[in-house]
């Protein structure tokens, strides 16, 4: 039986008692709503329960520091220096973080780059109780805690494959992907309204916090030992067979591809200033850019929220695809549109798109790759992810000032929505992979 439909005894009995209207009304709300099904296996249980607390924790630092930052320089530049001294250490980290997964116990690596983090963050706590007011120290640090993100992620990505059953994974990532866009949305508003109660430096103490309820539950997980098919050292050459690994099979490089596709083309967020500030100026510029900003968050944990419509689907390449058409087609909207609303609108639909593509990516990743495997490519996920935006970044912004903001982002959806297709057509290993 499905897993899905089980209930209590005294649930059945409520329930076959319950008119046959209100029993249809709630089997509809359950095939739309998001799918829980990976909630009753204890393990995950404890594993997302503890991200509910970190996503909202490390927001709260991710607003600190350029906050912190800007107040000793003045300077929106180093801002952006301190981004991409965070990038390089994430990168590397990421890559060799996920062959370490591949070779040892992944709970014991979730243990020690989760407190490595907590440790981080009461050292930013620190610097800034004291009042150091030094830029190299937060980018040492930051440095430092982007290396442990760049250990932890691909492990933690990588357990869920040994948490639930394959048909449950589309599942999964919706409920660990809601959640952290949820932090995005939910983390920056309650910065912007604790900073000025308890102070900047008590942020990075309430990440701390958090960050020890999660060694908490990642201590209560079961043993994850590495399968008997993966031997070797964890250097180099292990890394080195993550990407030979990508290549022999396609379809797992087609889904990197195809974020590539989606973020570098389509990730307008380098022009939200100055759409704010020209295009929706009569708006008001604070309203507007924070609007900006928030909408595909939004959008992104309306889809996570709603995930039942399509978490089940099997044919998980071809929904990929269509949502990143669908991502490139709402970024075009937003480049054509002269109201702040309706760009607003586009945005929360492209983070919908962005949920859909989310789940469905991360589902491929974890049933295509064996399990020996499962780490490094959860490592090149995280550097795929955390660098395509930033390249994004360059490219709008430099197309921006040569075309203007509309016609460089209009035309960077019509991109992505033209790449996706001849990508659909000329690699059938993308549309034709399903569980």
């Amino acid at each position: 039986m499905d897993t899905s439909e089980s209930t209590t005894g005294s649930g059945t009995a409520s329930e076959s008692e319950a008119p046959d209207g209100d029993r249809s009304v709630r089997a509809g709300w359950r095939r739309w709503a998001m799918d829980t099904r990976p909630l009753r296996r204890p393990a995950f249980r404890r594993l997302w329960s503890s991200t509910i607390v970190t996503a909202v924790g490390s927001q709260l630092t991710a607003v600190a520091v350029p906050k912190q930052i800007y107040d000793i320089t003045d300077s929106s530049a180093w801002v952006g220096y301190a981004s991409l001294a965070g990038l390089l250490p994430l990168a590397v980290f990421a890559l060799w973080g996920g062959a370490i997964a591949d070779r040892m116990d992944r709970r014991k690596l979730l243990l020690l780059t989760n407190a490595g983090l907590a440790v981080t963050s009461v050292l930013f706590w620190v610097q800034a109780l004291v009042g150091l007011d030094s830029v190299l120290v937060l980018i040492v640090l930051l440095a430092l805690q982007q290396a442990f993100f760049g250990l932890n992620s691909p492990a933690r990505s990588a357990s869920i494959a040994r948490l639930v059953p394959p048909e449950e994974l589309p599942a999964a990532n919706a409920l660990g992907s809601t959640v952290m866009q949820t932090g995005l949305v939910a983390g920056p508003l309650l910065a912007g309204t604790l900073i000025p109660v308890i102070g900047l430096s008590a942020l990075y103490l309430i990440d701390a916090l958090a960050l020890c309820v999660t060694v908490w539950a990642v201590f209560r997980l079961p043993a994850l030992p590495p399968t008997a098919a993966a031997v070797g050292r964890a250097g180099w050459q292990a890394i080195a067979e993550g990407f030979r690994y990508i290549a022999l099979h396609k379809v797992l490089l087609l889904s990197f591809v195809a974020d590539i596709i989606a973020m570098v083309f389509g990730m307008p967020r380098a022009l939200f200033p100055q759409l704010a500030a020209q295009t929706y100026a009569s708006y008001g510029e604070g309203l507007a850019l924070g609007l900006l900003f928030a909408a595909i968050p939004i959008g992104a944990v309306l889809g996570g929220l709603l995930s039942g419509t399509f978490s089940r689907a099997r044919r998980h390449g071809l929904m990929v695809i269509a949502a990143v058409i669908a991502w490139g087609a709402a970024i075009t909207g937003l480049g054509l549109t002269s109201s702040l609303w309706v760009a607003v609108a586009f945005l929360a639909a492209a983070g919908v798109a962005d949920m859909v593509s989310m789940v469905f990516r991360g589902a491929i990743l974890l049933s295509a790759a064996t399990d020996e495997m499962r780490g490094r490519m959860q490592g090149v996920f995280t550097v795929v992810v955390a660098g395509g935006p930033r390249l994004a970044d360059v490219l709008h912004g430099t197309a921006g000032s040569a075309l203007g903001t509309r016609t460089a982002i209009a035309g960077g959806g019509l991109l992505v929505i033209a790449a996706t297709l001849v990508l659909a057509m000329v690699t059938p290993a993308l549309r034709e992979y399903r569980i």
